[in-house]
């Protein structure tokens, strides 16, 4: 049944990851996601765990490859430019391709950007944001009950692909409270870690694996890439995760994620109210995007309105799927409510812009 509670979206993050059994949280602060280093300096402890706040974010996913080479589930947590200056490690560790979870709330970017709340790190998450050409897995939550699954989901897909997994969140997401049902989830047996370093002593003296630089050492480094971009191919098959609603009947489909989904649901509730057919379609995934959905009902004749916080980067993944068979529109950071940090892309605005397109 689990325990019903009124949390935040950060000890939502915090409780699927002690759900999905992590013990091992390296972070160094950043708003806005200080509440979730915050959480895990104080609970992990007293389980037994370990919590480090190391001394920049190179260092703390420099300690989550340490971590992941053994086998623990790990994960940091961090923010835009903490984002940033973590992706040389984070290539690393998809090339031994070791799982672990980063937890990106996004704020508005480039360079220090704001503080506050954006959706700017859309590209950068789902194209590999480091050197070498890698993917990783990106899951994107809507809700405070969506934190706390999709951590779950996040350590589950790490896991049984021996891939890094993102899970993108937004600053308003991480700071607002609602109910939730905190439980463990089960999704399945997972293959065992028979690659995981345990320690010359337990192996007799033994060295069995070397997680380092690979394209050094046999196998050669074309067939090292090879199979992992054929890993990749089996996750684009097989992981594809989407939301929708009012979709089926619709002539207008929303496409959004984050925060502004939430908004984009409501507006949909507007525009149903006045007898407007919209519908909102919810990439659960950003990687792997859910592009045939998109191309499907662009045949059946629907047109599309991509809405975000930034200027246009979740809209290049529509325009991949809608494939110019249906008109695509684009709402964006311009439509917030004000033109400080605080602005926000509100239902109304969204409704607005429905009601020119239908």
């Amino acid at each position: 049944m689990g325990e019903k509670l009124f949390i935040h979206g950060y000890e939502a993050v915090g409780r699927g990851a002690l759900n999905a059994g992590c013990l091992h949280f390296f972070g160094y602060p950043i708003t806005p996601q200080n509440e979730i280093t915050e959480f895990f300096a104080r609970e992990l402890p007293k389980l037994g765990g370990r919590f480090v706040q190391a001394e920049s974010e190179s260092s703390s996913a420099s300690m989550v490859f340490g971590a992941a080479t053994a086998g623990v589930r790990v994960m940091t947590s961090t923010a835009s430019p903490g984002w940033g200056l973590m992706q040389e490690i984070l290539s690393h560790i998809s090339f031994c391709e070791l799982p672990c979870v980063v937890v990106n709330v996004q704020r508005g970017g480039p360079g220090q950007g704001t503080t506050r709340h954006a959706q700017t790190d859309y590209l950068s998450a789902t194209r590999g944001g480091g050197q070498g050409g890698y993917k990783s897995i990106v899951l994107a939550p809507s809700s405070v009950q969506e934190c706390h699954d999709l951590m779950q989901l996040a350590f589950y897909l790490a896991d049984k692909y021996r891939i890094l997994t993102v899970v993108l969140a937004d600053g308003i997401l991480i700071q607002i409270a609602e109910y939730i049902n905190v439980k463990p989830l089960d999704f399945g047996p997972l293959p065992p870690k028979d690659w995981a370093l345990k320690g010359i002593d337990k192996k007799g003296g033994r060295c069995d694996h070397i997680h380092s630089t690979r394209g050094l050492i046999p196998p050669v480094y074309k067939t090292i890439v090879e199979q992992i971009h054929e890993k990749y191919k089996k996750i684009t098959e097989s992981e594809v995760r989407y939301r929708t609603y009012q979709a089926e009947d619709a002539e207008l489909l929303l496409i959004s994620y984050g925060y502004v989904a939430r908004c984009c649901e409501e507006a949909v509730n507007m525009a149903r109210s006045n007898g407007l057919k919209a519908g909102l379609i919810q990439p659960i995934t950003l990687w792997p995007f859910p592009y045939e959905i998109l191309a499907q009902k662009a045949s059946r004749g629907c047109r599309f309105l991509a809405v975000e916080d930034s200027m246009g980067q979740l809209l290049e993944d529509v325009w991949l799927g809608v494939e110019n068979k249906s008109r695509v529109s684009f709402l964006g950071m311009p439509s917030r409510h004000v033109d400080g940090e605080l602005g926000m892309i509100f239902p109304e605005t969204i409704f607005e812009e429905v009601k020119k397109l239908i």
